[in-house]
């Protein structure tokens, strides 16, 4: 035993990932995990599978692995289900979306079959472009989230889990408008009985997880349980939660090139973003409503890394446009560019374009990875509320409602790995190396904690 072994307990018995949303991105999740388990196949691009951790000072030449210092459940433990408009099996799903060929998918054929969706919740006025085969059947939406509920608790029972994780992969909602109805828990609880239009589907599936002490991770812009009401649920029930939409392409690059420009203090004049995808993401970013919900989300990104409002004289006034054109023959297989004006010395002009060809699936499926066992753990390790050291890898990131997010990928990356040195009880880096050339004032002084968030009056009264 170690001095890390009993920081977090074990990650013993069987972990269910449960997936609203069984497209492209779980089918790829799906058959890759298969794959690697069989050593068909590498995780490339998953954190908790490849990359190492610092620990201690540089001369102690400490690196593990981050699954060999941090109990992770094991690719072995993890069981798959989940909800879909479509009643595909995932051996369907992974052939109609493309991403894996065939020849890949051949042997893990048995086990893909062997996983079928449960009905799903749906609701026509918020997903425009596709139907649902076989929904759920409610007289409201309390009902509806009392079956997803029960659906939780028998996939548990049928699968011997002893843990079960919640991650939204499903498509883009069309955003509601906050109200009453997402402030507090007792409105909330009450507008599903009311099945209040401003509670869309990926709400109805963070509701029953939270409720159901299951961590829940929103891989789409949706708002989910990026509300105050669903927050306040998830610190009652000791449940960690996180969001929102997973960083996979062409915010990929822009969390890696803006901060960048900021650390030169290099100006910028525009930058103009166009995506190309033809897979079932695209077909219902189609629709005006969905897209607006996927707008925002990527719009955030640069005034939140950039600060216009403290460096008026280089980021000011910058033209950001986006767009996304659904293009069918393109499938998963995702192309975007950027046009990106800067501006230098003396305000001479320079031009950086990108054109990113990528695969959205592929990028995705290690981040889902990643994050169902990062929220595992965080169960474990008794967090509750806000996972904010999760932001890498998200494109919006949920913070605390009086915070800005943080979007600088590298400061993301830091933070993750801070956290996880917390967790076990290694020293915190910040990588200044002062230290080791002059140990006085290279010893940085401790931080006062941070004051508490605000406190909303329904939360404190459940307390």
């Amino acid at each position: 035993m170690n001095k890390h072994d009993s920081r977090i307990p074990p990650a013993k018995g069987k972990l269910g990932i449960l997936l609203p949303g069984m497209g492209a991105v779980s089918s790829t999740f799906i058959a890759g995990v298969e794959l690697v388990k069989k050593g068909l196949g590498k995780p490339i691009g998953s954190l908790t599978q490849l990359q190492t951790i610092r620990l201690g000072k540089r001369y102690e030449n400490r690196s593990p692995l981050i699954k060999d210092f941090v109990p992770l459940a094991s690719l072995n433990q993890l069981v798959f289900g989940g909800w879909d408009f479509y009643t595909d099996d995932m051996f369907v799903a992974a052939t109609k979306a493309g991403v894996l060929d065939a020849a890949q998918l051949a042997p893990v054929k048995k086990e893909l079959e062997a996983i079928k969706p449960m009905s799903p919740v749906y609701d026509p006025a918020y997903i425009k472009n596709i139907k649902a085969v076989n929904p759920k059947k409610g007289k409201s939406k309390w009902d509806l989230a009392q079956q997803v509920i029960a659906d939780i608790e028998n996939f548990k029972k049928k699968n011997g889990c002893d843990r079960v994780v919640m991650l939204w992969c499903g498509s883009t909602e069309i955003l509601p408008e906050q109200t009453a109805v997402h402030e507090d828990i007792e409105a909330f609880e009450q507008g599903l009985k009311d099945s209040a239009p401003e509670i869309p589907p990926s709400m109805i599936y963070a509701y029953a997880a939270i409720k159901s002490g299951v961590a829940y991770g929103n891989g789409a812009p949706n708002l989910s349980c990026d509300c105050p009401a669903l927050v306040e649920l998830s610190e009652m029930t000791n449940t960690p939660v996180m969001g929102k939409d997973f960083k996979t392409g062409q915010t990929l690059m822009k969390t890696t090139l803006a901060p960048m420009f900021k650390a030169r203090m290099l100006a910028l004049t525009g930058w103009y973003s166009t995506n190309i995808l033809g897979n079932r993401d695209g077909e219902v970013l189609d629709d005006p409503g969905s897209f607006k919900t996927k707008e925002k989300s990527k719009m955030s990104v640069l005034d939140t890394i950039l600060e216009p409002e403290r460096y008026p004289d280089l980021y000011k006034g910058f033209h950001h446009k986006v767009r996304i054109d659904y293009y069918p023959p393109r499938g998963d297989a995702k192309e975007g560019w950027d046009n990106i004006d800067i501006r230098g010395w003396m305000d001479m002009p320079m031009q950086i374009k990108v054109n990113f060809l990528c695969r959205d699936s592929i990028l995705a499926a290690p981040i889902v990875l990643d994050l169902v066992l990062f929220l595992d753990l965080a169960k474990r390790a008794g967090l509750k509320g806000i996972q904010e050291w999760l932001s890498f890898y998200f494109k919006s990131p949920q913070c605390r409602e009086d915070l800005k997010p943080e979007h600088d990928i590298f400061i993301q990356h830091l933070k993750l790995k801070n956290t996880l040195r917390i967790l076990m009880g290694e020293e915190v880096l910040d990588h200044s190396g002062l230290d080791y050339y002059d140990a006085e004032k290279g010893s940085a002084s401790s931080a006062p904690a941070p004051k508490p968030g605000p406190k909303r009056k329904a939360l404190a009264k459940a307390r």
